[in-house]
């Protein structure tokens, strides 16, 4: 199970332990909170929501970790678009998120 006392995630060029097995490659998308969809403070609005899917992904990729049975997952790769919807004026971050998962090796 994932625990708050170790790294579970390692991202991009950040490797897991070097024993660790993969046991599988997945892709996770999650979305952002929806915000104002106007052109004021546009950089503020997108690292707001680009921080809140960054969080959302985190929490989403633990749970999938120990839900995999495994221990670790390498983020191998990451594209985030911006999505809006004209309709309800509000606009969101969208990503899609390759990863590895490891399990840390049995003790033999």
């Amino acid at each position: 199970m994932a625990t708050l006392d170790r790294k579970v995630i390692y991202w991009h060029r950040e490797l897991p332990p070097f024993h660790a097995e993969a046991i599988g490659e997945h892709t996770l998308e999650a979305v952002s909170m929806r915000v104002p969809g106007t052109l004021a403070h546009r950089d503020e609005l997108w690292e707001r929501c680009y921080a809140d899917l960054m969080t959302n992904v985190s929490a989403e990729l633990a749970q999938e970790v120990s839900r995999l049975g495994g221990h670790y997952a390498h983020v191998l790769s990451e594209s985030v678009d911006s999505k809006h919807n004209d309709v309800a004026n509000e606009a969101w971050l969208h990503g899609s998120f390759r990863y590895v998962v490891y399990r840390q090796p049995a003790k033999v």
